[in-house]
């Protein structure tokens, strides 16, 4: 049995490792790559190995939000759900650090349910910390002021990259909180004017 993530994930299942490997495939995804767009038919359920990646929500103006992050070992819900009930996607997987992917199909995630109580667990514990993280969101745009979702994601990220400087542009960063880059610039200068992050070209620094 390889010795990864899925074998820490699954310690007390070895064959339900075997199965994962012998029925997936794993492919390799660049920085801004996406792996799922919206409208799109699941097929299969990525398994995060290496990397990271972010799943986010579009409207019909076009504006897009930042839902949450798929870490090594995670997996993403929404197309647990949508690829069970045959669904079409309804959000974006977009690589956020440079991935390695297993990806499932389908049918194998229905099967390995009935068969490793393992895997049911599994799918449950990434379930319920996605409802946590989109009741996080929920709360953040009905009681949080832009400027504090801002830090907010600025830490996380920061928290995610195990590093204070984030790579990342204006424009980026709106997107993920769902407004205006000119609305994110004005808020970072007063950021930087208050000594709480250092602006370079494509990157911030967190100083506190």
């Amino acid at each position: 049995m390889q010795d990864t993530v899925l074998s820490s994930e699954f310690s007390s299942s070895p064959e339900l490792v075997e199965k994962l490997y012998q029925n997936g495939i794993t492919r390799h995804y660049r920085e801004g790559d996406i792996i799922l767009d919206e409208n799109a038919s699941i097929r299969s359920i990525p398994i995060v190995m290496k990397g990271m990646i972010k799943v986010i929500r579009t409207e019909e103006d076009g504006r897009e939000i930042l839902l949450y992050y798929i870490r090594s070992g995670e997996s993403c819900i929404m197309s647990f759900l949508g690829g069970m009930h045959n669904e079409k996607s309804i959000v974006k997987a977009e690589v956020e650090e440079d991935a390695e992917i297993l990806f499932l199909p389908v049918d194998k995630v229905s099967l390995f349910i009935k068969e490793h109580p393992e895997w049911l667990d599994y799918i449950f514990r990434l379930y319920h910390k996605r409802f946590e993280e989109l009741l996080d969101i929920i709360n953040a745009i009905a009681f949080k002021k832009v400027d504090e979702r801002l830090l907010d994601l600025l830490n996380k990220k920061a928290e995610l990259t195990q590093s204070q400087t984030i790579i990342i542009t204006h424009e980026q960063l709106a997107n993920e909180l769902g407004t205006a880059r000119v609305v994110v610039s004005r808020l970072l200068k007063q950021l930087e004017e208050a000594g709480r992050v250092q602006l370079g070209r494509n990157k911030i620094i967190l100083l506190s």
